[in-house]
């Protein structure tokens, strides 16, 4: 009992003196040296919520041992910091990144979903058209066969940096807001509009380490792709104007997700030297995105595993991937602990989207989240639903869980406030979408109400080629609103899904015909968030050459949007 109360009285005192600092002319709060930690924030690509072991115990109450992947790492993170069950990020990887970078949910800056390199206007020296943003996509589809009734809205491709071409456009970025503090990064970036110069790390407030502005990367024989200053892809625009990544040192390590933590441990080691200045690193993991190559050694091990198959899990390769992050997330922990920085450094452990979902995807490759319904690209809770975990040796407390919603545009307003910064007028002043969830790891149940945040938000406006949790066909765009208990999703093509996530995690139980009157008032506020907050151009429209007698579905489709769309 006297350790708990040692813990509540020490973060009590850290938050009420981010309170009471004094601002500068950002309206960010400073505080004494002493009271700010290093930060290391771990993020993982497409690691779904059930391929963890711990996160997997606690959802199906399967032993670890009865499992296919192995997590004992990150599994330690979980025993040694404090977990949330309920974190939800976005539906794929880049708008989730925008939201962590900006604090501000990804479609109000025109992120909607994540590409492979597109046409934007900037990359093809195109005129911009009154109302659109340099750096958005001319259009992204993807080959999809049967009838379509809606035509796929567009996307943002790069966060705005200030630039003399945004128009005005500018954001103030985790790395900027944290200004007291030396900030670098490392690997996936995929907000720089395919290679764009000036969207990248060092024009967000970073060093960069070694990084690369695009979804995925091959895991072998990476760094001359990573370090190409030619202009193959996009010739409309000069070499000069384009800056696809860098390498960065040469470290001996031929696996990217082993060459990346070396370079990560090289930070660490130099930095923890420089006690005037604590550092944020922000590790952004390729791992394990596709495509799905892994190290012969591991990937042997798990071809002779027993446990093959337990939930789905299958997939060799994949289980050695899952391995190699893992290994990275203990090398950081085992660092930490070396050069005696535990008790000053604050780790955060998150994921970018649900994991790929073998059952849902076209070619049957990925991983598998049940009893959680879908994956990567669906907004039911396999897709967005996450593992998070925040790990501070003396502050945070052990082995214990938050059961209360948050979402990942609540990152950046966390961090400004573990490091002593005044995150609620940060939040007022540049109109961010988060909350500091750092009150939640003292008071788990959210009993004082420091936590105020009830309602998140999602919006996805494309047909997808991965099929549909809800039927055998390809997706269509959804937007989804999760208010206290229940979650609406709402399908573009005319159909509602209304879930107690409480009481229905596993969205079993549609309940629109038993809730009509809940149903009608969320889908309302969710057409009036859209039409606020997102520009019509990132909104699906009607297909004018659509087809109903070409229909595969066995309803047909309704049009429940033009009447809340804002004009182009």
């Amino acid at each position: 009992m006297k350790k708990r109360k040692t813990f509540v009285y020490g973060l009590a005192v850290l938050i009420l003196v981010a309170c009471q600092s004094k601002t500068d002319k950002k309206s960010i709060g400073k505080v004494q040296e002493q009271s700010r930690p290093n930060i290391i924030f771990i993020l993982a690509d497409d690691y779904g919520i059930m391929d963890s072991q711990a996160y997997a115990s606690k959802f199906s109450g399967a032993t670890p041992s009865a499992m296919f992947y192995e997590t004992p790492n990150i599994d330690k993170l979980v025993s040694q910091g404090t977990s949330f069950s309920q974190a939800y990020a976005n539906q794929l990887c880049s708008p989730t990144r925008a939201s962590i970078l900006t604090g501000k949910y990804a479609g109000k800056i025109g992120f909607t979903t994540a590409m492979p390199p597109r046409n934007t206007y900037y990359n093809q020296n195109l005129e911009v058209p009154e109302g659109f943003y340099v750096h958005d996509v001319l259009e992204h589809k993807d080959p999809i066969k049967i009838e379509q009734a809606l035509v796929n809205g567009i996307s943002n491709s790069a966060v705005p940096t200030g630039s003399k071409i945004d128009g005005g456009k500018d954001e103030l970025s985790i790395a900027e807001a944290l200004k007291d503090y030396h900030s670098a990064f490392i690997g996936k970036w995929h907000l720089g509009g395919f290679g764009a110069k000036g969207y990248q790390p060092k024009d967000q407030g970073f060093e960069p380490l070694a990084w690369f502005d695009a979804g995925g990367s091959t895991y072998f024989n990476w760094r001359g792709i990573w370090n190409n200053k030619s202009n193959d892809m996009f010739p409309e625009v000069a070499p000069k104007d384009l800056e696809i990544g860098g390498a960065g040192r040469i470290t001996g390590e031929n696996y990217l997700t082993d060459d990346l933590t070396v370079q990560a441990l090289q930070f660490i080691e130099e930095r923890a030297k420089i006690k005037e200045k604590p550092f944020f690193l922000y590790f952004s993991h390729f791992a394990i995105h596709t495509p799905y190559q892994a190290k012969e050694d591991e990937t042997a091990h798990f071809k002779k595993k027993k446990t093959k198959g337990w939930n789905g899990h299958k997939d060799p390769v994949y289980a050695a991937m899952v391995k190699s992050l893992d290994r990275s997330v203990g090398a950081i922990l085992n660092k930490l602990e070396a050069l005696n920085i535990e008790e000053n450094t604050l780790v955060v452990f998150m994921s970018d989207n649900g994991g790929i979902d073998a059952e849902i995807t076209p070619n049957d490759k990925g991983t598998n989240n049940d009893p959680f319904l879908g994956g990567k690209a669906c907004l039911t809770e396999g897709g967005i639903r996450v593992p998070l975990i925040f790990k501070w040796k003396g502050k945070v407390q052990e082995g214990k869980w938050v059961d209360v919603p948050v979402d990942c545009t609540d990152i950046y307003p966390s961090l400004l406030d573990a490091a002593g910064y005044n995150s609620k007028r940060v939040v007022e002043k540049h109109q961010l979408d988060g909350e500091s969830i750092i009150p939640l790891l003292s008071d788990l149940k959210n009993d004082k109400g420091n936590y105020t945040k009830t309602t998140h938000y999602w919006h996805y406006p494309f047909n997808v080629i991965y099929n549909s949790p809800f039927e055998p066909y390809a997706l269509t765009p959804h937007s989804a609103i999760r208010e206290g208990d229940y979650k609406l999703i709402y399908d573009w093509y005319g159909r509602l899904y209304l879930y107690n996530i409480e009481e229905d995690p596993y969205e079993k139980n549609n309940l629109i015909h038993s809730e009509p009157k809940l149903k009608d008032s969320m889908f309302l506020k969710l057409m009036g968030w859209l039409n606020e907050n997102i520009d019509g151009r990132y909104w699906p429209s009607i297909n004018k050459n659509y087809n109903p007698k070409k229909e595969v579905r066995d309803t047909p489709f309704v049009d429940m949007f033009s009447s809340y769309k804002p004009q182009t």
